[in-house]
């Protein structure tokens, strides 16, 4: 069912007509990644209930897991007070990172200060 343009009128989107979307573990709650969402990764996550997103980079929309197989199943989705933050609650099928690690956030800022490294 499409999202009523009212519903789409209300969120927040940045000047780019984005929605900045942390995606967190269903079961244990672990923060897992964060990426961004536009109208219509936001519509085709509601239609396949697999969590999808707008790549900055490549300007095309991507489902988390089409080339790895780490799927993300959407359990539920939530907004904050301000309208603009998703939050994706999901049934991860593998790792969220593309370094393999479960979570994207499995380093401390004070390893990123001894060693600021992009993976």
């Amino acid at each position: 069912m499409p999202l009523e343009r009212r519903v789409l009128e209300a969120i927040r989107w940045n000047e780019r007509g984005l929605i900045a979307a942390i995606v967190q573990d269903a079961a244990t709650l672990e923060v897992l990644m964060m990426a961004y969402m536009n109208a219509e990764s936001l519509q085709a996550t509601l239609d396949s209930e697999k969590a999808t997103f707008w790549s900055r980079s490549r300007r095309t929309l991507w489902q988390k897991g089409e080339t790895s197989g780490n799927t993300q199943r959407v359990i539920d989705i939530r907004i904050d007070c301000d309208g603009d933050t998703l939050l994706i609650l999901v049934e991860p099928a593998g790792p969220a990172c593309h370094t393999e690690a479960r979570s994207c956030f499995f380093r401390s800022f004070g390893e990123f200060v001894r060693e600021p490294r992009r993976y």
